[in-house]
């Protein structure tokens, strides 16, 4: 081995067991879909999903904190912004530069845990409660924990698990269907926890939010205002918290050990990325500022975020003061079952679009989908204002919104991928340190954003736990929770019109492929294509699969007194009937393709000479111009390859 090749340096994840359990070459539904990226992220992401649609509402309703530190409650989440930024950029820098077995960002995952548990003690374990009428240093006590294990959750927790679970897409795979498969799952996640908690956690509020009681057991009314009590209420958030920290810290870990970075390791196993040092940062920033699609595809996530954010922070206010029960009263808990509702209502054409994205994208393309989706969405909100006090309204409005914006929730991840693919096409390297630093940024930091918009309104319109509703609290919140979020998504329509990144997909992996070689070769170093490599591993981790289960099958009928070879021919005949079942499926599937052809075929035949020679110019017409558009496609590839110093590439190379 040359010195070019030196061995990476030792480091913990060298260790077997921190290994990643994924195996296979390809990503597949199972284990790596469904464990790495659906199951493990939502159980990590449901701790911040608590934090981001109730942690307002714990300020404000029961530590009535809008009546004695207003300020504090307006600014806390604008300026912890700043560090949720600076936080963002550190952990996309420890992830550009991280270089072990385990990848790039798999790492970071772990790191996360520990930071995330330390934010939620001092959150709410080890807060001390106070109110209006505790003394000043209680008071300032609380607010000093506030401030602390907010920005320590927000700034340091979450962006060292998001930014490394954003972009573990974009590393997964170069396979564009299979990273397409990632990213739908993955985008389902947030979803997923999203749902957990604003459809089912809203009809448990008077857990969370416990009612205040009267002598005889009802609850407290004063101004058609249920009233709540505040104290209980806090000591029962520090039993549900403790919960998340579980629930938290194994999601974490499953998505740690079910997930695989081949990108990375296509760097790996030609022994490139070991001696090459990140990219400077100054570097990546100078692609990305010049890069048309970069920008497009980085204010799409600015204006998504920031509209689903003001939705979502707005949610539970906009139904408490808009919806009260059968005797007239507002509150919390009130709100929140009219809140689950609409969540609940909602999900139905999410989940539509989920099956329908993916099959829209491949027609239309994923930046038309996420367009036509945009407009569908701003029409949604326009429902929303006929009368936005009327619930089935709302939930019509809420419903249009939300089957329009799943191009957008499913397809996004992986039309960055694309951007990031078309970056290093360009240039040589990729840029997804620098871009995912920002992409978790606007991720984390629009929470403190629209959670600030929310803030300095309630503030402005004289909300306290005493008095949630009223015709300026009910504009108020129409605006922040259908207006804002429509707004956005008309922006999104216009900026979409010029997003056009996928037309370039196909040249991108080729020159991808002959930038890897050229490099491997200019180095002395064998090159491996990336496919035949996977294939090989991927046969060889199934060998070692069929030997780790034989010699399972050995020990456990050793142990039960049972015959090794009648179990195996057990196992042997039940995986014969499973292929035998799939070749029948797969025949069947082959027989109707083949009578479709077939009267395809006979319908062709029955036509008349003049039939058919219109349809061969038809197709002749389509053809032509297809190779033209690829050939203008070209052109234009290779003017920006070659204002980058790269070599042009010729219609026919591989």
């Amino acid at each position: 081995m040359s010195e070019k090749q030196t061995a990476t340096k030792k480091s913990i994840f060298d260790n077997p067991f921190l290994s990643t359990k994924v195996k296979s070459a390809n990503a597949k539904l199972f284990p790596e879909g469904a464990l790495g990226y659906f199951i493990g992220p939502t159980l990590a992401l449901l701790a911040n999903s608590v934090l981001s649609n109730y942690f307002n509402r714990y300020m404000s309703d029961i530590l009535n904190i809008t009546e004695w530190a207003a300020e504090f409650f307006n600014w806390l989440p604008v300026i912890s912004v700043i560090f949720v930024i600076l936080g963002n950029i550190v952990v996309g820098r420890l992830m550009d530069k991280s270089r072990t077995k385990a990848g790039k960002a798999r790492p970071l995952l772990l790191l996360s845990v520990p930071l995330s548990v330390l934010a939620l003690i001092i959150l709410f374990i080890v807060s001390p409660y106070a109110n209006g009428e505790s003394e000043q240093g209680q008071q300032i006590l609380l607010l000093s924990m506030i401030a602390i294990g907010y920005n320590l959750w927000f700034a340091i927790a979450y962006p060292f698990y998001y930014t490394p679970h954003a972009g573990l897409v974009n590393l997964s795979t170069r396979n564009s269907k299979d990273r397409s498969l990632l990213a739908t799952i993955s985008n389902a996640t947030a979803l997923a926890a999203m749902g957990l908690t604003t459809m089912i956690l809203p009809f448990f509020l008077n857990l969370l939010f416990v009612p205040k009681l009267d002598a005889n057991g009802e609850q407290i009314v004063i101004n058609n205002v249920a009233q709540i009590d505040m104290e209980a209420s806090f000591n029962h958030w520090k039993v549900f918290v403790i919960a998340l920290m579980v629930i938290t810290a194994v999601g974490v870990l499953i998505e740690y050990f079910f997930t695989r970075e081949r990108v990375t390791e296509e760097s790996f196993a030609n022994a490139i990325i070991e001696k090459k040092k990140a990219e400077p940062l100054s570097r990546q920033v100078k692609v990305c500022f010049k890069d048309k699609f970069w920008w497009i595809i980085i204010i799409f996530f600015f204006l998504y975020q920031l509209g689903g954010m003001l939705k979502n922070v707005s949610q539970l206010y906009f139904c408490s003061a808009m919806f009260p029960d059968e005797s007239g009263a507002y509150s919390t808990a009130i709100g929140g079952s009219f809140s689950g509702t609409l969540a609940i209502i909602g999900a139905i054409p999410t989940a539509l679009g989920m099956v329908l994205a993916w099959p829209l994208s491949n027609k239309i393309g994923k930046g038309k989908a996420i367009l036509f989706g945009a407009i569908l969405s701003a029409i949604g909100g326009a429902i929303g204002f006929i009368k936005p006090d009327n619930f089935v309204v709302v939930c019509v409005s809420f419903a249009v919104k939300a089957l329009g914006s799943t191009p957008a929730m499913y397809l996004s991840l992986a039309l960055l991928a694309d951007v990031l693919d078309h970056q290093e096409a360009m240039n040589g390297f990729r840029t997804d340190g620098f871009t995912m630093t920002i992409y978790g940024a606007i991720m984390a930091g629009m929470t403190g954003i629209a959670t600030g918009v929310l803030n300095i309104t309630l503030s402005a319109v004289g909300y306290s736990a005493n008095n949630i509703t009223g015709e300026a609290i009910q504009t108020a919140m129409t605006w922040i929770f259908i207006g804002g979020e429509t707004l956005c998504y008309l922006v999104i329509a216009i900026i979409f019109i010029f997003m056009g990144v996928e037309k370039f997909s196909g040249f991108d992996k080729r020159a991808i492929v002959i930038d890897q070689k050229a490099k491997a070769e200019a180095e002395g170093i064998e090159y491996v294509d990336p496919a035949e490599r996977m294939r090989l591993e991927e046969e060889q981790a199934e060998k070692d699969s069929e030997e780790a289960r034989k010699a399972e099958l050995k020990k456990y009928c050793e142990k039960k007194g049972l015959s090794y070879e009648e179990e195996e021919a057990k196992y042997e005949e039940k995986l014969a009937q499973k292929h035998a079942a799939a070749e029948a499926k797969k025949a069947a599937a082959e027989a109707k393709k083949a009578a479709a052809e077939e009267e395809k075929a006979r319908r062709y035949a029955a036509l008349s000479d003049e039939q058919k020679a219109e349809l061969e110019r038809k197709a002749a017409l389509a053809e032509q111009a297809a190779k033209e558009r690829e050939r203008r496609t070209l052109e234009e590839f290779n003017r920006m390859r070659e204002s980058n110093g790269r070599p042009a590439l010729d219609l026919q190379e591989n």
